[in-house]
């Protein structure tokens, strides 16, 4: 593959200043259901316009909605009164050319740490309100599907060769699958594998996978397979030599085979006039309908901790593509002040929506609502105009930030994170989101980290978003582990399996997975598809970072999914040093 240099973003490509924010938790409030605005290359955008400025009325019922709830709810609850809405913004983006470079090592390490950036509120604390899971039912103990196929993944050996014999942490995980092909992004490498785990290609610089050069920074890649029009999609974050400046990253081959040259596009987020700016959207989270690509992210600063809100841009799928040189793309800016961006879903079939979810936790002492957001009206991008982007709170089960995993023989924990939500899915009218919680297992007197997922079924009226209720929900947990980072795929009828990181003191950092029967209320016990081959050995922080999130898609050709996490592999597979000693494991788990 040729490398090509990236545009770095420029002042004058810059978002306006932005518009006073009210005080409210969690989120800025327009009031309104949007204004009438009349997306082969890299391409920029513009950021055109001021930010709309929230309204006073409704911020009331806002905040009273947004208040602590006297106790979790049970499956089958509905959200609260009060349906959010929030405007946006066009932006214009333009065509890069473009050209061949020298390909270089870095002249130093690259300083910028990778790994999730985390608000004040993202941090374990003893005395934060922990959620206790019950024993699992025997009816689910039977649901746990073998897996028919299970192979490793890229790991911190290919990292480590693909970048100069430089090491990171944590791998970030991603994955698609489709017609065949298997692609696993992940920090700094990547590789193409046929779909019963042979590699095909790589490892590769990741860098190349969107034609910037070995020296620019990236992190936080995700990618999709798109049947419907047989083409890869993946993103990543940017930031430039300097670290003066930022952009997200798109790669689009529009081709059923993912080898070959792809098209990059280029969102500049340096947005100056921002909060500590020059920033950065770190974990940008990658959605997907028949109508649009969507990516959300955390406005941070890149020189210091500030955080300027969360962000999502919506991209016309048709114009990437095809290939068009200024594809239309709608911005949303400021959705949330104290909380991270939502997830957008990956979606099966035609949803009714575009629908994301996210948790809340302001204060991070625990909480035990949703947040269920839709955008309608998905064709007024790719006509310039403005979608209708909506959210309502949902009450669920309880979750807090999770404390660090323990594994054996290590000298230190596993991050576990924060209790962000991880992935969205949409699948069979409902949608799927999980992320990682400090629970107290059935028969277990400690607090552990573990899972919490949701299955949701969100309502539309009148063309935008009216409620939302709560399908199933529950909780991954086994007395004595850690099971960390879960990701999952539902398929139409409500089956699901589920893939984590599970450690103890007795076991080094393992693959975990389990799978949930339709109209089952709980996952089946956690089955370890590959061990872990020892302790992960500190790495530039403590605890060792790990995750920061695992993945799972859709099987393209069969009621399948495919799954993907971090875990100790094979010692062949680790750094030649034995540090940062990191790997994955792809699988594929029958669900019907």
């Amino acid at each position: 593959m040729s490398r090509s240099s990236a545009l770095l973003p420029g002042t004058d490509r810059s978002r306006g200043a932005s518009a006073p924010r009210p005080a409210v938790r969690g989120y800025r409030d327009p009031g309104g259901a949007g204004s009438a605005f009349g997306e082969g290359d890299q391409v920029s955008t513009t950021r055109v316009g001021g930010l709309a400025v929230a309204a006073a009325a409704g911020l009331a019922t806002l905040a009273a909605m947004l208040a602590p709830a006297a106790q979790a709810s049970a499956p089958g609850s509905t959200a609260a009164a009060g349906v959010r809405h929030y405007s946006g913004n066009p932006e214009v983006a333009r065509l890069v050319p473009r050209q061949q470079h020298a390909s270089a090592a870095p002249s130093a390490p690259r300083a910028f740490p990778r790994g999730a950036r985390r608000l004040p509120s993202g941090h374990f604390s003893a005395a934060e309100a922990v959620p206790g899971a019950p024993a699992p039912g025997t009816t689910a103990a039977a649901a746990t599907r073998a897996p028919v196929v299970n192979f490793n993944g890229v790991s911190s050996r290919d990292s480590q060769f693909t970048n100069y014999e430089q090491t990171f942490e944590p791998p970030d995980q991603g994955l698609c699958e489709g017609n065949g092909f298997v692609l696993e992004p992940v920090n700094s490498a990547y590789r193409i594998y046929r779909a019963n785990g042979t590699s095909l290609r790589g490892p590769f610089n990741i860098n190349d996978l969107f034609n910037v050069g070995g020296k620019e920074f990236t992190s936080d890649p995700r990618c999709w397979y798109d049947p419907s029009t047989k083409t890869w999609f993946a993103t990543i974050l940017f930031l430039n030599d300097s670290l003066t400046a930022s952009s997200l990253l798109i790669a689009v081959r529009h081709s059923a085979n993912p080898r070959g040259l792809w098209n990059e596009y280029s969102i500049d987020t340096t947005d100056p006039a921002g909060n500590g700016c020059p920033c950065f959207g770190d974990q940008p989270r990658l959605g997907i309908d028949q109508t649009n690509v969507y990516v959300t992210a955390d406005e941070f600063s890149i020189n210091g901790p500030a955080f300027d809100g969360a962000e999502m841009w919506a991209i016309d799928k048709s114009d990437l593509v095809h290939g068009i040189s200024s594809p239309h793309v709608m911005h949303f800016a400021h959705l949330t002040t104290n909380t991270v961006a939502p997830q957008p879903a990956l979606s099966a079939g035609r949803p009714d929506a575009e629908y994301f979810l996210s948790s809340l936790d302001p204060t991070g002492q625990g909480d035990h609502r949703i947040v269920v957001w839709a955008m309608t009206k998905r064709g007024e991008v790719g006509q310039g105009g403005v979608p209708v982007l909506s959210s309502v709170v949902l009450p669920s089960e309880a979750y807090a930030v999770p404390p660090p995993a323990l594994q054996r023989d290590g000298t230190s924990k596993l991050d576990s994170g924060d209790d962000r939500m991880q992935q969205t899915e949409f699948a069979g009218g409902t949608v799927w989101g999980e992320l990682t919680t400090a629970v107290r297992p059935a028969g277990d007197s400690s607090v552990r980290a573990g899972g919490a997922w949701f299955q949701v079924r969100p309502r539309l009226g009148s063309g935008r978003l009216t409620g939302a209720s709560m399908v199933r929900q529950g909780y991954l947990a086994a007395a004595g582990k850690y099971e960390i980072y879960p990701a999952v795929q539902p398929d139409a009828a409500g089956n699901a399996a589920v893939i984590f990181t599970q450690s103890s003191s007795a076991q080094y950092p393992s693959v975990g997975y389990a799978t949930l029967k339709a109209g089952a209320r709980s996952f089946g016990p956690a089955v370890v598809a590959a061990a872990g081959a020892g302790p992960y050995r500190l790495g530039k922080t403590d605890p060792p970072r790990w995750g920061d999130y695992s993945f799972a898609v859709p099987d393209t050709a069969s009621d399948a999914a495919w799954l993907a996490t971090e875990y100790v592999p094979p010692r062949s597979s680790q750094t030649t040093t034995g540090f940062l000693n990191w790997g994955t494991r792809v699988i594929k788990v029958p669900l019907g």
